[in-house]
């Protein structure tokens, strides 16, 4: 089973990002299953979200202790809680940042080695949708660093969730995030 948890604050998508990630698993034939976990439920507060993708029926309900990927839409919470918690040896990260990590001090937060994406999201976000919501970049970001789920299952994903203008802009962030990562990756292969 492969475990994601997605950190951010409310109003970001988190809760969204979760079911859109769980829809485009659908589309490419798998199991999964995304939920939320709510702290104080206001814009801004931090929240959490789950998402579980198997080849098999998901059983498990409890929350994700040890995720295969985090992704962090508010680099901010990085130095508020302990967003890395549990996260499985050589798991996959995405950061929501403009800072780099030696900026964002992930050596001091990350003790073993990790796939690492940090990407502008909501800069992103605010050229293709001109608002502040990085959650569909993210999982563009996602489907290139994982290679979990296809860009094409993300952007179907986007396209049934949102009318149609709204999903135009979000899959054009998400794509642009995945090429983005690929980049970023390309160039550190």
């Amino acid at each position: 089973m492969f475990q994601v948890r997605i950190h951010g604050r409310g109003g970001q998508g988190v809760v969204t990002a979760a079911e859109l990630l769980a829809v485009a698993v659908f589309e490419g034939g798998k199991h999964a299953q995304a939920f939320p976990s709510f702290g104080s439920e206001r814009t801004g507060a931090p929240v959490v979200a789950y998402c579980r993708i198997s080849e098999h029926e998901i059983r498990a309900r409890e929350p994700i202790m040890e995720p295969d990927v985090l992704i962090i839409q508010d680099a901010s919470l990085i130095k508020q809680i302990d967003v890395f918690a549990g996260l499985k040896p050589h798991g996959f990260v995405i950061i929501n940042s403009m800072e780099t990590a030696e900026e964002l001090q992930l050596d001091e937060k990350i003790k073993v080695p990790h796939t690492l994406a940090i990407l502008p999201a909501t800069e992103i976000a605010m050229t293709h949708l001109g608002r502040p919501v990085p959650n569909a970049v993210l999982l563009g970001a996602f489907s290139a660093l994982t290679k979990v789920v296809p860009l094409e299952a993300v952007t179907k994903a986007i396209t049934e969730k949102f009318k149609p203008k709204i999903a135009a802009g979000n899959v054009a962030a998400a794509t642009a995030a995945y090429e983005h990562v690929m980049n970023q990756v390309a160039t550190h292969a």
